[in-house]
């Protein structure tokens, strides 16, 4: 979740604009100015979708092209609009650029309701909305999930856990940028933490500050550019689970990878492929994704 200038709750994963969306046409001169400095009314002049399609050719469609940023009303809208009931695992990015955005985000969750018991949805449906972790809250700056805690005592909380830069200290100082590597899967791969003292400090820290468990990074088999350093070797998770800990990692998408976090004993993990991981579980999607997105006008 990041915040418009205007003060509008976004949905957006990165905090500047230019990679995923078409920025340097419609705003040339702000094209690397942080999402902060954007009006909801501008961010929604910016093609969020074709970016998509120029990245994954093998999964580009014609109904990406000129989807808009979502504001996390319209969000909500989404999950409340069918017969499943989905659950909401959101996330404060960067907060630092956005004062108080933990307690917006209370209070929007407050007025749409998330926040209290939600209907059930019908017998062979999607239930997590009706459950006790219908929202589940998650940041990587131990100073928003303090305000995090603070604002929403009640929900379900992770830590983020990232290796170098500021965050868990890494056995070698040097960070990607200063390495003068190309390959960023392949410089995370060889990363490792300082000593496992430091990772129990962060789990001691999380724990004491209202965690309910961490989110780490893994290194995938096939590398690629959501491949980071292995921060669920088994070592490090034993040490999660003897504190009370859950795992929730990020972001796997292949069966290998599937099978190896699984067997690493991590609780659970982030996935871009959702259909990929169905078909792995031994249950998959009575509709093919062409179908479903098709479906849905995409």
């Amino acid at each position: 979740m990041q915040r418009s200038r205007d003060g509008v709750l976004v949905a957006l994963h990165d905090d500047t604009l230019e990679r995923t969306t078409d920025v340097a046409e419609v705003f040339p001169e702000r094209a690397k100015d942080p999402v902060s400095s954007f009006t909801l009314a501008e961010l929604k002049r910016l093609d969020a979708g074709s970016w998509f399609n120029r990245a994954f050719p093998e999964r580009a469609r014609p109904g990406f092209v000129g989807l808009r940023i979502l504001t996390l009303d319209e969000m909500l809208d989404i999950a409340e609009g069918g017969a499943n009931k989905p659950g909401l695992y959101l996330e404060t990015k960067v907060p630092a650029q956005f004062p108080g955005i933990e307690d917006d985000l209370r209070k929007l969750l407050e007025r749409r309701g998330w926040l209290q018991p939600r209907e059930r949805a019908a017998a062979g449906h999607v239930d997590v909305a009706h459950g006790n972790g219908r929202v589940i809250l998650q940041t990587f700056e131990k100073s928003s999930l303090e305000l995090l805690q603070e604002s929403m005592p009640q929900v379900p909380k992770i830590l983020l856990l990232w290796l170098g830069d500021g965050y868990l200290e890494a056995r070698s100082p040097v960070t990607f940028k200063e390495s003068g590597e190309t390959d960023k899967a392949a410089f995370y791969a060889r990363q490792e933490v300082k000593s496992e003292a430091e990772f129990g400090a962060w789990l001691d820290w999380a724990k004491a500050h209202g965690a309910l468990g961490t989110g780490p990074s893994a290194t995938l088999s096939e590398r690629g550019e959501q491949s980071y350093a292995d921060l669920v070797k088994p070592w490090m998770n034993r040490m999660t689970h003897a504190r009370g800990l859950f795992i929730h990692a990020y972001s796997v998408d292949s069966a290998e990878d599937f099978k190896a976090l699984g067997a690493a004993g991590v609780d659970g993990f982030f996935t871009n492929r959702t259909s990929e991981l169905l078909k792995f579980q031994g249950r998959p999607a009575a509709q093919d994704m062409d179908a479903l997105l098709r479906r849905h006008g995409y």
